[in-house]
């Protein structure tokens, strides 16, 4: 009750309770006037349901995911037995994450579009574009993979990061393919030619992953618990993704390039028996 309340003892600074010649404290009522003043609560609803929110302050330099990951851990080992007609769901950086993903989703038929578009327009085959497309899968499948090797959870900040990674990615696959459709010998299905235009597209390449690589190194290292799974994502999908062009795309491209001679032979042979 409010009488109670207003009896707790408070202890006098450099005095505690049981020593000799001390009573316990000083009644709060003694500091001050104590009043219980009602007030109104409003109701807390979520999507027209009704919703008690449980809040956590993690310590500095602790990652959400990180935490929550714990959390569940917990509740799967132990779980709350909820009344009928109780649920429970995350907010926080989950929530945050359902959001990103949503507006990313939006625009997303129009940004595949154009995608679609400029490798169409870029290359002049639908062979060729879909070996780009391969590298960008290819591209968001090795950023996990990062993320994953170096145990980064994967929250708002990776998710970022796995999107960017592919714009850069694909820019070996772009390279090494414009070479290839500029070498008559390549064209003609040549292993010798496409294993030196390769050879001479790796300096730039390589030059250009690895400067990438190190502006993100700093983050990775020294970004604190924030810009390490953002940093990781990128770099470390640009270098996999890289390594893998080196290996994907050229025999991708010399199996399209043999697919379309053959096909370009049987066109001229039919004509020519007609």
């Amino acid at each position: 009750t409010a009488d109670r309340i207003a009896d707790i003892r408070i202890n006098r600074p450099g005095l505690h309770p049981g020593s000799p010649g001390t009573i316990g404290g000083i009644p709060l009522n003694a500091v001050g006037e104590v009043q219980l003043v009602p007030s109104q609560s409003p109701i807390s609803r979520l999507d027209g349901q009704r919703i008690n929110t449980v809040q956590g302050y993690v310590t500095r330099g602790t990652l959400p995911q990180e935490a929550l990951q714990y959390l569940q851990r917990d509740l799967a080992n132990d779980p709350i037995a909820l009344p009928a007609g109780y649920a429970m769901a995350y907010g926080g950086d989950v929530d945050e994450r359902a959001d990103v993903q949503a507006d990313i989703s939006a625009p997303l038929g129009v940004i595949l579009f154009a995608l679609l578009a400029t490798l169409v327009m870029t290359f002049n085959s639908w062979r060729l574009t879909a070996v780009a497309l391969l590298v960008c899968v290819c591209s968001v499948g090795l950023s996990l993979l990062s993320l994953a090797l170096f145990n980064y959870p994967f929250g708002i900040q990776a998710l970022i990061g796995v999107i960017g990674s592919i714009g850069v990615s694909i820019n070996a696959a772009i390279i090494i393919m414009t070479a290839l459709q500029g070498n008559a010998a390549a064209l003609d299905g040549g292993r010798y030619a496409i294993r030196c235009v390769v050879m001479d597209c790796s300096r730039h390449i390589v030059s250009t992953t690895v400067t990438t690589f190190g502006g993100f190194l700093p983050l990775i290292l020294e970004g604190g618990k924030f810009w390490p799974p953002f940093a990781m994502a990128i770099a470390g999908g640009v270098l996999l993704s890289t390594i893998i062009s080196f290996f994907l795309v050229p025999p991708l491209f010399l199996l399209s390039t043999r697919t379309w001679i053959k096909a370009a032979r049987a066109q001229f042979r039919e004509r020519a028996m007609l």
